[in-house]
């Protein structure tokens, strides 16, 4: 009798240690918040990652996702992340590369699925018809891109023999292109449209360009604390976004964001110049995996 309940109890105590405890407290997602009122880059990411805990919450419990109270900019983020149980916050949402990965606990799933890595350009008007004679990726490498000084771009354009062009911060690099400080402000497909909007009027002049773009495989990941806490935040992100994978509802979600930002934006016959990103890890998923890397082949292929 007793080896039969030693029996059973080997058998009930994975089923046991798999669920989540009773009366625990929620698991606590804190990200920072805009940078300013405007700023709307992050939204998309946080809304995957409420679906992902949403989707084993059975498995893992209760959990809240929360934005802090106060404006953080990028290095503010990472730095609080890397501070571990005594940070403001505890997840960014961050286009990698590998200084951030060996400060930070990565989850190495492509959120965007690479798209902000098709890169558009914020110029002044006067700057159109230089840009129109470009053919070729030297052509382009005599114009100057601005960039903030810690943004994942910066290692790669200069890897790539580009003049980059460094504003302390997000909001004055806009200026800094109004006064040509530099002649391009390089963006995310998905972001350009929104930032355009949110600064034309302040300023006059400020177009997005034409007939360009600049590509490389950059991915943004979900980052977390290198702690204990970190490790198990990472286990169930990962696990969630996997199971929203399965089930469909990760791509569903893209398909409708994708089209949310692109509304906007003509890609259609432009010109694309591919880089080498240095700063990709072997962590990130292969290149040839077509569902977490989006080629945009249908938006760019001309119209017929």
């Amino acid at each position: 009798m007793m080896k039969l309940a030693r029996f059973c109890l080997a058998l009930l105590l994975p089923i046991v240690n798999a669920l989540p405890a009773q009366g625990a407290e929620p698991m606590s997602f804190i990200h920072p918040p805009p940078e300013n009122i405007s700023d709307q880059r992050h939204t998309y990411y946080w809304e995957i990652l409420e679906a992902a805990l949403l989707a084993n919450k059975g498995k893992y419990g209760d959990y809240k996702v929360v934005s802090y109270g106060t404006p953080m900019n990028f290095q503010r983020g990472v730095a609080e992340v890397e501070a571990g149980d005594k940070g403001l916050v505890n997840i960014v949402a961050r286009a990698t590369n590998l200084d951030l990965e060996a400060r930070l606990r990565a989850i190495p799933i492509p959120l965007d699925k690479g798209l902000l890595g098709y890169r558009l350009f914020l110029i002044m008007p006067k700057t159109q018809a230089r840009l129109d004679t470009v053919k070729t990726l030297d052509e382009l490498k005599q114009f100057s891109i601005g960039q903030a000084s810690p943004w994942t771009d910066v290692k790669i354009l200069r890897a790539n023999d580009f003049n980059v062009v460094i504003g302390d911060n997000y909001d004055g690099l806009f200026g800094m292109l109004g006064i040509n400080r530099f002649d391009l402000f390089s963006r995310g497909v998905n972001e350009i449209y929104p930032e355009w909007l949110a600064h034309k009027d302040l300023v006059p002049g400020l177009m997005i360009e034409k007939g360009l773009v600049l590509a490389y495989p950059m991915p943004r990941y979900f980052f977390v604390p290198r702690t204990p806490t970190g490790e198990r935040m990472a286990e169930r992100i990962e696990d969630g976004l996997r199971r929203i994978a399965k089930s469909g509802e990760f791509e569903r979600r893209y398909k409708i964001y994708k089209k949310l930002v692109l509304s906007d934006v003509s890609l259609s016959g432009r010109r694309v110049f591919r880089l080498s990103n240095p700063q990709l890890s072997d962590k990130a998923p292969p290149l040839s995996d077509k569902f977490w890397w989006d080629d945009l082949s249908a938006e760019l292929a001309p119209k017929k």
